[in-house]
């Protein structure tokens, strides 16, 4: 199953394809779906070839090849009907996981990220994973994070958790977010702002809260979602 953007992308191309004989641009795929940068649609395309839809083919500029649409879409009208997310509070309990339902669609799981210790900021996907379409909150892309630690257990994340996060760039004091630090190290945690410095809040008293200057601090996502492993 294709999430939202990735069927986006495929309609973009296809009728582009249809009208000009060549895919969009990187550029052009970046504003036609929203995203903030180019490595959003990498990751969109790889996703798209690696499931079969697309090809690229190779020493040539812009050269796509469609290969097949969803059978639900057909060859011409892109007409399938995709979950919304709706929208989502933000969590003042502990985060409750939702079951996988029957109605889902797929994320990327782009690493793992630290609720604990910091490491090694986010880069490639891992694998996909299939989560309720209601899980997705307003516009925008998303993926999943694999927990790795136990600074969040008092608000019901766990160590292997799944938490689905919404990219953007901006949070409210109390919002959980995945924050890259430094450029270097990602990490979740509850966000709060107080005059011109960050504090990342652990959810367990064995953690410190780590006070930085906001400009050693970057919002990478907010968490919408948590899936929980068992």
């Amino acid at each position: 199953m294709l999430t939202r953007k990735q069927i986006e992308l495929l309609k973009l191309i296809h009728t582009r394809m249809e009208k000009d004989g060549v895919a969009p641009s990187f550029d052009e795929m970046k504003d036609a779906l929203d995203l903030r940068s180019k490595s959003g649609i990498h990751r969109l395309i790889t996703a798209l070839e690696e499931r079969g839809f697309i090809r690229r083919l190779p020493h040539r500029a812009r050269a796509i090849e469609v290969l097949k649409l969803p059978d639900a879409l057909g060859k011409t009208g892109f007409e399938a009907q995709v979950i919304d997310g709706g929208g989502s509070s933000k969590p003042a309990q502990p985060v409750q996981a939702m079951p996988v339902e029957a109605a889902s669609l797929t994320l990327p799981v782009m690493g793992r990220i630290a609720a604990g210790t910091p490491i090694e900021a986010i880069s490639e996907p891992m694998r996909d994973i299939a989560v309720p379409g209601a899980m997705l909150s307003g516009r925008g892309e998303h993926y999943a994070l694999e927990v790795q630690g136990d600074s969040m257990i008092d608000l019901g994340i766990n160590d292997g958790d799944i938490v689905v996060i919404r990219e953007q760039t901006t949070a409210d004091n109390g919002d959980i977010v995945v924050a890259l630090v430094d450029d270097l190290e990602a990490t979740l945690k509850r966000f709060r702002k107080q005059e011109g410095m960050i504090a990342l809040e652990a959810a367990n008293p064995a953690y410190e809260t780590r006070l930085l200057p906001a400009s050693r601090v970057k919002v990478q996502g907010r968490l919408v979602g948590l899936i929980r492993s068992y």
